[in-house]
């Protein structure tokens, strides 16, 4: 095994840090006694930063190298760990989801590169599936450990537990990257300023098609981040459950992710992937009317497991069909598509409004018009 792999791969698990503000929110909206709309703002944030960062970062990559701009973005998410601990000030907590989403878009645009760089061209691609494994490790475990840390307070911190935790974890990612020697490639050729690629990139939104594919990863992830926000709300409404029993519903959501991510890599060898993609519009659609209509504990975990399942694989498979449909600017079009992660910005401000007006069927149902509009991108992209 390659040694360089090991603070590697810790990197991924930071990456998924990430994931924790679903129930995050959670638990700052009941300890500050906020509205739904409030709190959705927190996990809003963090994405918000994809849409500015994501290309700027590239350039960054050429200046100071991969390794080096991993290791500014750990230096964010370290940050962002250490202010919830200190103070749950709302302001501040506003500035530690902030850092938490600037540094995630940095590593999320810096960290496969590096992976390259370690493994020198050969068997990246089994490295980086690899490595999205270990980032649903941390993904399904904070709920875990967030509830575990508020049923004992542990620490002395209640459910902020969850952050001295991922803090060492991230020291370790950061002080193993520091010290491990990797050879880089050099830039081959000059970029373009950002301004430029920028508008480059926005400038595919004129194809019909790359538009489609753009506004369906913004539905993607925010019905990702929106189940991760919504789901323990459901239970406490219409089951009675505390956060501390509800927040284990968020682990169902990652664990059935990672199985519906790790299991369409093999279904698409027998599936067509335009096919596979459907089968997993419809689970969500099923999945979108348990929690709609579910108000028993068993109907509302199955749900949220079929959601985790069926949004395990879009954005893979609308990712690879946008750059066959562009295939001389692949560049441009992963960066818009990195972009459209600020999905879970727009997703969680819009369910909070909605929820707060007519309950969590309202965000549910925004939700639900995400599901919709994949829907429709299936069947736009059968006739394309």
């Amino acid at each position: 095994m390659n040694k360089k792999l090991i603070p590697v791969m810790l990197c991924f698990f930071a990456m998924g840090f990430v994931d924790m503000v679903g129930i995050a929110s959670n638990y700052v909206k009941a300890d500050l006694s906020l509205s739904d709309s409030m709190a959705n703002t927190l996990p809003s944030l963090v994405f918000l930063w994809f849409l500015i960062f994501s290309i700027p970062t590239s350039l960054l990559m050429n200046k100071i190298g991969r390794k080096n701009t991993v290791l500014l973005s750990l230096v964010m998410t370290l940050a962002a760990m250490v202010i919830p601990v200190l103070t749950l000030d709302f302001t501040m907590l506003l500035l530690s989801f902030s850092l938490l989403g600037i540094g995630n878009a940095i590593m999320q645009t810096s960290l496969n590169p590096l992976v390259d760089s370690v493994m020198k061209g050969g068997a990246s691609a089994s490295t980086l599936t690899f490595g999205q494994f270990i980032k649903s490790i941390a993904s399904f475990l904070a709920p875990i450990i967030a509830s575990w840390g508020a049923t004992t307070n542990a620490f002395g911190l209640g459910w902020k537990a969850l952050y001295p935790i991922y803090l060492g974890v991230g020291i370790l990612a950061t002080l193993l990257l520091f010290g491990t020697r990797i050879t880089e490639q050099p830039a081959t050729q000059e970029q373009k300023p950002v301004g430029q690629q920028f508008a480059d990139c926005f400038a595919l939104l004129k194809e019909p098609f790359i538009l489609l594919c753009f506004l369906a990863i913004i539905c993607h992830v925010g019905i990702d981040v929106g189940t991760s926000v919504t789901a323990p709300k459901i239970l406490m409404e219409r089951v009675g459950m505390n956060l501390d029993e509800a927040a284990y519903v968020c682990t169902i959501y990652f664990i059935a992710k990672a199985i519906g991510s790790f299991s369409g890599s093999f279904i698409m060898n027998y599936l067509k992937d335009w096919t596979f993609l459907l089968l997993s519009v419809l689970l969500m659609v099923l999945a979108a009317l348990g929690l709609i209509f579910g108000h028993d504990t068993a109907t509302i975990y199955a749900s949220v497991a079929l959601m985790g399942f069926g949004n395990g694989n879009p954005f893979s498979i609308v990712f690879a069909r946008a750059l066959q449909a562009a295939p001389e600017k692949k560049n441009e079009v992963s960066g818009l598509l990195i972009m459209g992660i600020f999905g879970g910005t727009i997703f969680p401000l819009l369910m909070g409004f909605a929820s707060d007006a007519i309950g969590q069927v309202g965000a549910v149902l925004v939700m639900s018009v995400g599901i919709l509009y994949l829907l429709g991108y299936w069947l736009q992209g059968r006739k394309a």
